[in-house]
């Protein structure tokens, strides 16, 4: 980690930065020297080298990294892309949860009506066939 975390970089300049002895990856316009990860990638060194140099962000969020890599990410942050080279935001990329949106009344119905007609006719059935 010899450069600073608040270094800028520009697309152009990071490309040529995607070989064994220098690797770095652009995620959600933040700038990773991969480096001495290569060897501890659990997926492998051939993963990073692909994208090094580039914008490794969709292919970062398609394979659903834990908790627990996004944490160890932060070591190894060496700066952040310049303000006209950055694209869509973190956002973009992060699963949209949202309860916001009104519930139709049939689907607030059928999330418990078909349970209980369910039961209501075991029910019968059991009284029927026990009784």
């Amino acid at each position: 980690m010899a450069e600073e975390t608040n270094q800028l970089f520009t697309r152009e300049e990071l490309k040529s930065r995607n070989k064994r002895t220098d690797a770095v990856l652009i995620i959600h316009n933040e700038v990773y020297d991969v480096t001495q990860f290569l060897d501890e990638h659990p997926g492998g060194e051939e993963v990073l080298l692909e994208k090094a140099g580039q914008d490794a962000s969709e292919p970062f969020e398609d394979v659903s990294h834990s908790s627990d890599a996004r944490s160890l990410m932060k070591k190894y942050k060496i700066g952040e892309l310049v303000e006209a080279d950055r694209k869509a935001s973190k956002a973009a990329y992060a699963p949209q949860w949202s309860n916001d949106q009104p519930q139709e009344q049939g689907n607030a119905w059928s999330s418990w009506l078909t349970p209980l007609l369910l039961g209501i006719a075991a029910t019968i059935i059991y009284r029927y066939l026990f009784a």
